[in-house]
């Protein structure tokens, strides 16, 4: 009985370091997903002390250097004509705003991207 514990506890904790890679996509592997997006218009305006920007910053990983991403405290003329009151926004080629940090399912859906 002490054995068939001990493999059931042996199993979850493999399992757990198994998925916890499982829907990571980083090192690049969103590569194609950013560069559609910029190339169909979209752009991120952000600040680099917000919060939900990093969230979405790590959601594309290593890949984020590929979107087209305003960093408002930088570039403030420019979030001030696309009309930018909170960060992060989404701005796409249809001039359509999204606040907040979106799901790839929805940048995808706003570019005609496909999905990662």
């Amino acid at each position: 009985m002490k054995m068939i514990k001990s493999l059931l506890l042996i199993s979850m904790f493999v399992g757990a370091i198994i998925l916890s890679g499982c829907g990571e996509k980083t090192n690049g592997s969103l590569d194609q997903f950013a560069i559609c997006l910029s190339e169909n218009g979209a752009e991120m305006y952000g600040a680099y002390w917000c919060g939900h920007c990093k969230d979405q910053k790590e959601m594309f990983g290593s890949s984020f250097e590929k979107v087209n991403y305003i960093e408002c405290t930088v570039d403030q003329d420019k979030c001030e004509a696309a009309g930018i009151k909170g960060y992060p926004t989404w701005k796409f080629a249809d001039g359509s705003l999204l606040p907040g940090a979106q799901q790839f399912s929805t940048l995808a859906q706003k570019t005609g991207c496909p999905l990662p």
